[in-house]
């Protein structure tokens, strides 16, 4: 274990805190593969040859890198080489293919594309050639190397030493990180050094750093979380992070044991896929001592430390644009309120604002919006889109686009996406709690709730669901409204209801509500206001 003092924003570059970690200790574990060991010394000697493999191919200062790769310590080294050069690395979504995949490398610009033998055919099928530059590929089991394409492991028979010096600022963009999708096209979120060292440091400041931890990550590389959480989180500190390729809930807790891991973070349903599995004598027994696990329903924090043997949990909410933006530490000692989002995120005040920036009263719903108090201390913009960039902010505040609401004690809560709230008849309505109340119908496999512009009102909606059944099961959009009126406020009962075979999602398995709000009444929808049904209030 080493802990930087950081104080020189000199010292405030990926690079550079990687360089200083090697200097520091040299023969301390860095990453962990299995039953691989790579020290900080080996890993930084490989990060300068591959810095000097990306210069020859004429990567300079400010040019881009796309890694389209499995989640592999190469992914990682690579990352770190880019950056000495003071480039940018542009990581794109494994699973990406076709039209996605196309979309994301051709306005990604790069000058070098990295990939593995296995993704590459996904590459030559959806992209158009000279889209990328160079081709860098690492050649995985039974792979052979494109024709054109350089190995990756040439690369290794270069020389070790520093990259020339160039003259890379704490504020400079390191990595652009493109968006999911859900509610349009993705952006790239230029991110500069200082957001991801931020975070690694309120990392240290909840969870500090013993001897002999371990950080665990099954997260995919392409995602913000992996690296504030992990990556970035174990450099700063000096202590190791074992790399896993995939989550695997069956196998989750024989790697926990299998590293000796004291750290790990879930994301989604990850943490509730554990929850779920049977319980057994021994689900304390293993070595883990504190986890970021977002988002976890409130009535089961401390039955989660209990069951799991945790001494913290921190929660929170953030995204690309900002990294951490509240966090809520659950330790035995401050009790939080239920769906509590905490305290400040260390370099950014948060403010509730409405649509003319002014602060929303407590109990009244607004924007999350937020303001850096250090200087790099959120995204740049998003890259190649000034447009959008300037429409995220009101004067000095960057908006989110989530709706949250404040209350009279300031402590902040979560309400919805704010392109998917609903505002009907005076009202507004959480599509996200309406989701919540469909899902409960025992024939419902998936809804995606969103308005639909109202014909009598002006800048107010109608609810519509769009509804997959259970394979086997069948429900009427009568005997759906009613469970909702019958469950949950009235209402909650949608206008519109229509069945579909599945909804619109992204690679990461987020529903594009966009495009169903494009669809709008297009399909074959029932109307509760044409119908028979009546409504219970």
């Amino acid at each position: 274990m080493n802990i930087l003092p950081l104080d020189n924003p000199a010292d405030r570059t990926l690079g550079r805190i990687l360089t200083l970690q090697a200097q520091a200790i040299p023969d301390a574990p860095c990453y962990l593969v299995d039953d691989k060991v790579y020290t900080f010394g080996e890993v930084n000697r490989t990060v300068n040859r591959y810095a000097a493999g990306l210069a020859g191919l004429g990567v300079q200062q400010g040019d881009r890198v796309i890694i389209f790769m499995r989640s592999c310590v190469e992914f990682i080294k690579m990352a770190f080489a880019v950056n000495k050069l003071g480039a940018v690395w542009v990581p794109i979504n494994g699973d990406y293919k076709g039209e996605w995949l196309a979309e994301a490398i051709e306005d990604s610009k790069g000058k070098v594309l990295v990939t593995d033998t296995d993704k590459f055919p996904r590459v030559q099928e959806a992209v158009k050639p000279g889209s990328y530059g160079a081709l860098v590929v690492k050649v995985n089991d039974g792979g052979s190397l494109p024709a054109g394409a350089i190995d990756i492991a040439s690369f290794d028979t270069l020389p070790d030493a520093e990259p020339p010096a160039v003259d890379i600022h704490y504020g400079d963009t390191c990595a652009i990180l493109w968006t999911s999708g859900t509610t349009g096209k993705s952006k790239g979120v230029m991110q500069p050094h200082n957001v991801w060292v931020n975070a690694a440091e309120s990392a240290k400041e909840y969870f500090g750093a013993k001897p002999g931890d371990v950080v665990y990550n099954c997260m995919p590389l392409y995602n913000t979380g992996a690296w504030i959480t992990a990556i970035f989180r174990a450099l700063v500190v000096g202590i190791p992070c074992a790399l896993d390729e995939h989550f695997s809930a069956s196998q989750f807790w024989d790697r926990i044991k299998h590293y000796k891991a004291t750290e790990t973070t879930t994301l989604g349903a990850m943490h509730m896929f554990l929850w779920n599995a049977p319980e057994s004598p021994d689900d304390a027994g293993n070595t883990l001592r504190n986890a970021n696990v977002i988002p976890l329903p409130p009535h089961l924090t401390k039955p989660f430390m209990q069951r799991f043997g945790l001494e913290k949990i921190q929660k929170g909410f953030g995204q690309s644009e900002a990294a951490l933006i509240l966090r809520c530490l659950e330790d035995g000692v401050k009790e939080w309120k239920p769906n509590c989002l905490g305290s400040f995120a260390p370099g950014v005040e948060v403010k509730i604002l409405d649509d003319e920036g002014n602060e929303c009263p407590p109990g009244v719903p607004g924007e999350f919006c937020l303001r850096p108090t250090r200087q790099y201390a959120i995204f740049n913009g998003y890259f190649d889109n000034p447009e959008a960039t300037a429409k995220a902010f009101h004067g000095e505040w960057y908006r989110t686009g989530d709706l949250g609401v404040r209350d009279a004690d300031g402590d902040f809560f979560f309400v919805d996406r704010k392109s998917d709230y609903i505002r009907d008849k005076g009202r507004n309505i959480s599509s996200l709690q309406v989701e919540h109340a469909v899902m409960q119908h025992p024939a419902v496999q998936a809804v995606a709730c969103f308005g639909i512009p109202s014909e009598h009102i002006e800048n107010e909606a109608e609810v519509k669901i769009d509804v997959v059944l259970k394979p086997g099961m069948s429900a009427t959009p009568e005997e759906l409204a009613r469970f909702v009126n019958d469950n949950a406020p009235y209402f909650f009962v949608p206008r519109y209801i229509e069945f579909v075979d599945e909804l619109p999602m992204t690679p990461t398995n987020k529903v594009q509500k966009y495009k169903l709000r494009e669809k709008g009444l297009g399909g074959k929808v029932w109307d509760r206001m044409k119908s028979d049904f009546k409504l219970n209030k």
